[in-house]
């Protein structure tokens, strides 16, 4: 539903926009050349409901097994959520967190008639996390959770101006993410170690509107869906006070945990001012 009133007040605020730009400007100057800006505005992190954590109780690098007890029933026989843990066994947890973004950007634009070809680097900062927890019989919990320390992305972007001093464009190009994952357990007889930051890949794409308020300053409104994958992150388990026959040892004497989904997505809507050389 956030996103859905998210695309809704983007769609009436792109309808708007045109009407800001000034009739008297000479519009062929209008979208050419280079620029700089800044940009703020609301970053979505969608709860992934089906999402898990995955285990490898044999030492074999795949993500394939079940968590079992000497017995061989399943210790994570709870379930998991699409969220942060509140509790051990109550299997309640948090939303997915949302958040302001800030961000930079450099850019070019060639205008061609009514159309404008561009690219731009883009770099920042956004508080969006995503968690995924998971619940044992034991009773307790176990939550791996991530964010963004800072993102960017090199994108090329392509445009329609009717004139006015209005500009509406499509943009999309790859993206990268240093990510700071964090994990969190109720677990206190095991031990557990992690690698902590970790580095995502993957691709941005979006579109928005942008006019001219002045001969140098822009003001624009832009949607971008950022997904990035990041597959390295593992928290490993050892003994710690755990005896052997704790459903984390049975195996091999340990276990790694990640998460089911690797890729990081967001959805952001950004205001936009820029100043054009």
């Amino acid at each position: 539903m956030k996103f859905a009133a998210l695309l809704a007040a983007s769609a009436a605020s792109l309808l708007a926009v045109p009407a800001l730009a000034q009739d008297d400007r000479d519009p062929g100057s209008d979208f050419n050349g280079p620029y700089v800006s800044v940009i703020g505005g609301a970053t979505l992190q969608g709860n992934d409901r089906r999402e898990t954590l995955v285990f490898d109780t044999d030492g074999d690098g795949q993500f394939d097994n079940s968590v079992n007890s000497v017995g061989g029933s399943d210790a994570f026989a709870p379930g998991f959520c699409g969220g942060s843990a509140t509790g051990t066994s109550n299997m309640a947890c948090r939303n997915d967190k949302d958040g302001p973004g800030f961000f930079g950007r450099l850019g070019y634009d060639k205008r061609m008639g009514n159309f404008v070809l561009g690219a731009l680097v883009e770099g920042g900062h956004s508080v969006a996390r995503d968690s995924v927890s998971g619940f044992s019989t034991t009773p307790a919990s176990y939550t791996m959770s991530r964010e963004a320390d800072w993102e960017a992305s090199a994108r090329l972007r392509a445009g329609y101006t009717p004139g006015g001093g209005a500009l509406f464009y499509v943009t999309g190009g790859p993206a990268y993410a240093r990510l700071d994952n964090r994990f969190t357990t109720t677990n206190t007889a095991n031990s557990f170690s992690d690698n902590g930051k970790t580095n995502g890949w993957g691709y941005a794409v979006g579109g928005g509107a942008e006019v001219m308020v002045t001969n140098n300053l822009g003001v624009g409104l832009e949607y971008l869906y950022t997904d990035v994958k990041d597959d390295d992150y593992t928290v490993n388990v050892g003994p710690g006070t755990a005896p052997a026959t704790n459903p984390f040892l049975v195996d091999s004497g340990g276990t790694d945990i990640r998460r089911s989904d690797p890729n990081f997505r967001t959805h952001s809507v950004r205001g936009t001012i820029s100043y054009r050389f």
